[in-house]
């Protein structure tokens, strides 16, 4: 269960920011990548989950979870 919901929110990610490249207008594109980033940190939920739970090392996956974190924060506030 756990490996099937970090596929999901890790595609989510993707296809979101896919989808707000293709966007009309600029609320929209805002709205879409608001969404990509939910996404982000729910990615960030599940690999802790995997690390505290199962002890795998998620260490530079964590790391990127947390860039693209970072990168659509500074992109959405630049949208504002």
């Amino acid at each position: 269960m756990v490996r099937s919901q970090l596929a999901r929110s890790a595609a989510s990610i993707g296809s979101n920011v896919e989808e707000a490249a293709g966007a009309i207008t600029q609320p929209d594109r805002r709205r879409t990548l608001v969404v990509a980033r939910k996404e982000a940190r729910e990615t960030r939920f599940w690999l802790r989950l995997l690390e505290r739970r199962w002890g795998l090392d998620v260490g530079a996956l964590m790391g990127e979870a947390t860039e693209l974190l970072n990168i659509l924060s500074a992109i959405i506030s630049k949208l504002s």
